[in-house]
Order: structure tokens, then C-alpha cells, then sequence
């Protein structure tokens, strides 16, 4: 396994990093607890997890699983650097959603109680919340950390300007800030290349890029469907006929490389400025195991730039549109 660090922290994270979402709705609990075991053997010490997830009737289910399994002993809670997240609507009662000062001090502890833990490595906020002062957040964190609650902040889903306004508001509270942002990127929505990798780089930030296959649709998705293993419907099959034809070239590419169109996939990303570990996130054993082969896939310049003719990206705002 490889090890980078967290943004300008010290903490030390494997390069791709456990998306535990599906554990509860989509992957039964059994199975949940043997994937976690499996990547921590493999050397993924890195694990995501949110207090919405479970869907929406059992919020907060995954997080249990996660405390069920930390609860097992071996050493397992010490091994993982746990990053969670608070932002979502968690019941109908005023106060349990978004970032006021009062619902990050109850979800912090109702993330601990459900995790079996006493603190949390990575606190992430899920989005950014408009009407919520910085001061007033940057407060509520700051007592969690002198709580021992917990010991970095995150964010997701952020704007670059989000990025910024954070850390200036921190930096005058003489207090380190965010140390990572997680976004949605991968060769299908590259939007963050513009303002969001830029403001995550100036600021120290480690980038965690979440969809990295675009819900499978850079897994070798064609080739599923002539195979009847896999038949798209709704916005994905619309996000599929938009790209059939990028999409037909990139998998005939990594045929060319006798690589599957998800290890390419996943090596792009782990060639990417600021990107610090992508979230896979497995229902099953067997993504988990083609997850962690992506990190054997070594991409020469060539191959980059053929990649970047079939899925342009883009460059630095305002560059990218003006001269």
C-alpha cells in the first residue's frame, strides 16, 4: 500500500480510501465487517463514512455498522483514520442539520455514540452552509478539538471560494482550518480543475475525490451491456448516451493497455495534482480487490495525454474561458 499525507497535516492516509455508503442499504452487515477487515489487511487505513448514511429511513445505520466492527477489538479503531461528516437533516426537529454551533456539538456525539469511538479523525462538513458564520463554526470545532472529540476538519462539496472564505476566517482565529476537501471528480466531471483544486493547492488542502468511476459509468460499462451483465436506466443511461462514443474510445483504450477501464480510471485520479486518496466505495469483495489493483497501474506521459484527447479537462479560472 502507499501512504501520502493529508493535505499540509501529518497524518499519514493510504492513497485510496474506504466509501463505506453502501454498508446497510446495498451490503449486508456481515459482509460490510469482512470488506473493512479486507482492506485494512490489504493497508487501507483510510475509512469515509457520513451521519446521514443508511438511507432515509435509518440514518445513521452505516455509522453503526462501522461501531459493531470497531467493536470487535483487534486493534481495529487504532488502525483506521476515520473521517465522518455532518451537515444532512438527520430528523423533522429544528437544529439537527447544516452547521450551527449547537447541532455540530449533538451530531458530533451522536456520530461517537453510533461509532464506538471517542473521537474522530477527520470531521467533515457535508456542504457548505450559507446562513452559519465561520466564527461560529470555527468555534464549535475548536472546543470539539480541545474536547479531544476530534482532530482535523474537513470539507466537501465546497466552492474554491467556499475553500478560502474558510480559511480566512480560520487563519484569524489563529486556528489550522480545513485540511482536506472532497469532491466529486473523476474523466466524466472535471468542474473542480477550474477554482477548487487551485484554492485546495494555495491552501494546503488534500483533495478526496468521491465518484471516481462516475457510478460505474468508467468501470467498462459498455462491454457489461453487450455482456447482459449490466443494463443502465434512468439518468445514467442518459449520462451514458451523452458519452457513448468518448466512452466506446476510452474502453477500447485500456483494452489497448490490457488494463480494465476502472484501473485506468483510478490511476488518472492517483496521477492528479492535490488528489490525495479517491473513495472507492465496494458493495463487494470483489470491486474492493479490482480497487486496490488500480494502485499497480503506472501511466507514462503518453498515455496521460491520449486519456486528456478523449476526456478534455480543464484549466485554471479565469484561463479556461478568458485570455
Amino acid at each position: 500500500m502507499q501512504y501520502t499525507h493529508l493535505g499540509r497535516s501529518g497524518l499519514s492516509v493510504s492513497r485510496l480510501c474506504l466509501g463505506t455508503m453502501n454498508f446497510g442499504p446495498q451490503t449486508e452487515e456481515s459482509a460490510a465487517h469482512s470488506i473493512m477487515d479486507s482492506a485494512l489487511d490489504s493497508g487501507i487505513n483510510f475509512f469515509d463514512t457520513a451521519n446521514v448514511y443508511g438511507g432515509t429511513q435509518h440514518r445513521g445505520w452505516t455509522e453503526e455498522i462501522l461501531g459493531r466492527w470497531f467493536a470487535k477489538g483487534g486493534e481495529r479503531r487504532e488502525r483506521v483514520v476515520l473521517a465522518t461528516k455532518l451537515y444532512g437533516t438527520m430528523t423533522d426537529r429544528p437544529n439537527e442539520s447544516k452547521l450551527s454551533a449547537l447541532n455540530i456539538r449533538r451530531a458530533l456525539d451522536a456520530s461517537l455514540k453510533r461509532l464506538q469511538t471517542d473521537y474522530i479523525d477527520l470531521y467533515q462538513f457535508h456542504h457548505v452552509d450559507r446562513n452559519t458564520p465561520w466564527d461560529e463554526i470555527w468555534q464549535a470545532i475548536e472546543v470539539a478539538v480541545q474536547q479531544g472529540k476530534i482532530l482535523y476538519s474537513g470539507s466537501s462539496n465546497f466552492a474554491g471560494w467556499h475553500i478560502a472564505q474558510a480559511q480566512e476566517a480560520a487563519a484569524r482565529r489563529n486556528y489550522n482550518g480545513l485540511v482536506s476537501e472532497q469532491s466529486i471528480y473523476n474523466l466524466l466531471t472535471r468542474n473542480v480543475e477550474l477554482e477548487v483544486i487551485p484554492a485546495a493547492q494555495q491552501y494546503g488542502l488534500g483533495l478526496i475525490p468521491w465518484s471516481p468511476l462516475h457510478g460505474g459509468l468508467l468501470g467498462g460499462v459498455l462491454k457489461k451491456e453487450r455482456e447482459g451483465v449490466r443494463r443502465l436506466e434512468g439518468r445514467a443511461a442518459e449520462t451514458l448516451k451523452k458519452h457513448e462514443d468518448q466512452i466506446r474510445q476510452y474502453e477500447d483504450f485500456a483494452d489497448d493497455l490490457g488494463r480494465e477501464p476502472g484501473d485506468v480510471a483510478l490511476a488518472w485520479l492517483l496521477h492528479q495534482p492535490a488528489v490525495t486518496a479517491p473513495i472507492v466505495g465496494p458493495r463487494t469483495q470483489e470491486q474492493l480487490d479490482a480497487a486496490i489493483r488500480a494502485l499497480d497501474v503506472t501511466l507514462d506521459a503518453d498515455t496521460l495525454k491520449r486519456i486528456e484527447d478523449i476526456f478534455p479537462g480543464h484549466r485554471t479560472a479565469p484561463e479556461d474561458y478568458a485570455w
